[in-house]
């Protein structure tokens, strides 16, 4: 009997640990659609309150360190850039992030979580609002660090590449190289720009180059992980 009981509270413990690991997964989920959300109404304020104290951006070769950097990049940079400065949507600004496939680990010790999810983006501005009238498409991946802080999950790391951008019109066939400089100042000089200069071979590339980030899994059947090598990278 005693055997059984032991048996039985072991199989209790494992399913808790399942059922707790779900709710996390269900959790980070709803977080990350909820960015998404609160992005494509240009709800910047609202983005800034998704990440942890010490979190950080990656984005376009630099890192954002910190959450006042986060808001630097969020709110100084991207708000000033699509709605000059206006916290909120504005009239005739499209910014629209479809999220999608995504896959979330959870740690052992639950207490954080990676997760890799695709986004593609519909973004552009109309011929009747201010500005300059663009139409344009994006796709890039996240690969994302996540933290638990009093029972609330955040963001600790936003790691976004931008794998290609369109004109609507001449398609992703028709991108010219390098269209988008990645960042090569930092902050105070650049006083837009990430803290650091992100250091990691193959750097990261637009289309029509292509590269992978790395993806936080290992192989669900192999078990190996995946790296891209340096002299795969198809850039020219």
């Amino acid at each position: 009997m005693t055997e059984q009981i032991s048996v039985l509270e072991k199989k209790i413990e494992e399913v808790a640990k399942r059922i707790s690991e779900l709710n996390d997964i269900d959790s980070i989920r709803k977080l990350h659609h909820i960015y998404g959300y609160y992005f494509d109404a240009c709800l910047f304020n609202e983005v800034v309150d998704l990440y942890a104290e010490d979190s950080e951006v990656r984005f376009m070769g630099g890192i954002f360190k910190g959450k006042e950097s986060v808001r630097r990049f969020f709110c100084d940079r991207l708000r000033m850039r699509h709605t000059n400065g206006h916290n909120g949507p504005i009239y005739g600004f499209l910014l629209d992030h479809i999220m999608m496939q995504d896959v979330i680990t959870i740690s052992e010790d639950g207490k954080s979580a990676k997760g890799r999810y695709r986004t593609f983006m519909q973004a552009g501005r109309h011929e009747l609002a201010e500005g300059l009238t663009r139409q344009w498409w994006e796709g890039g991946v996240y690969e994302n660090t996540y933290v638990k802080e009093d029972g609330i999950w955040k963001f600790k790391i936003l790691d976004y590449r931008g794998l290609w951008h369109a004109d609507f019109e001449t398609g992703w066939a028709h991108t010219p190289s390098n269209l988008y400089p990645f960042f090569s100042e930092t902050f105070p000089k650049d006083p837009i720009g990430p803290d650091e200069i992100l250091d990691i071979v193959p750097k990261p590339v637009l289309w029509p180059d292509t590269g992978v980030l790395p993806f936080h899994y290992s192989h669900p059947v192999t078990g190996e992980k995946w790296y891209q090598h340096k002299d795969l990278n198809t850039s020219r």
